[in-house]
């Protein structure tokens, strides 16, 4: 009589932590979630399904009609490529004469080195560049120590030296070619290329 009542009760809790589970995943089906990542897509609205996440807080397109478990899958768009990923972001810029890398442009250091952390075969090229203004030597140098810090923050973000590599370009390669500020800020920057870029 016991055991058939230690039964009837365990049945009775489980049936209640059934319901209280089947309800609690109905509440968050109905909840909105903000994804405060760079580069997140807005949260869904309640009773809408938000389209899945890929790395980088970028949304996937859902898969077609078919495709999933036994059918043939998309093939992935290039984070690096896709204008709606961080990793699309290659230029990090600079105040006159600094090589120091302003807190605006970490997130997207993060993300580069994110990637070539879980790619150990991945490598970059780093280039630092100058706006026109010094001697060419002074600009060459300017543009290495550029390059190298940006190598350095990869490589203390989880990337191998190995992977990074760092050159100047001083004023050889600008983006502007006005005489004026709004054009050498733009000059004033690295570049970072993927493998098959360079």
């Amino acid at each position: 009589m016991r055991r058939q009542l230690h039964l009837t009760f365990a049945a009775m809790v489980l049936a209640t932590m059934y319901g209280c589970a089947s309800q609690i995943a109905k509440e968050a089906d109905k909840a909105a979630v903000e994804d405060r990542t760079p580069g997140a897509t807005v949260a869904a609205a309640p009773g809408t399904a938000s389209p899945p996440q890929q790395p980088g807080g970028v949304a996937s397109k859902p898969l077609p009609p078919g495709a999933g478990a036994g059918g043939a899958a998309p093939s992935p768009t290039n984070p690096l490529k896709d204008p709606g990923n961080i990793l699309s972001k290659r230029s990090i810029f600079y105040d006159l004469d600094s090589d120091v890398i302003k807190e605006e442009f970490q997130p997207m250091l993060r993300a580069h080195a994110k990637y070539l952390t879980d790619r150990r075969s991945a490598k970059v090229l780093v280039q630092g560049n100058t706006d026109e203004r010094g001697g060419r030597e002074y600009n060459l140098a300017l543009g290495q120590r550029r390059a190298e810090a940006v190598k350095r923050a990869l490589v203390l973000m989880g990337a191998q030296e190995a992977q990074v590599e760092a050159v100047s370009l001083g004023k050889e390669k600008p983006r502007c070619e006005e005489h004026n500020e709004a054009c050498w800020s733009q000059n004033r920057r690295s570049d970072l290329l993927h493998a098959g870029e360079f």
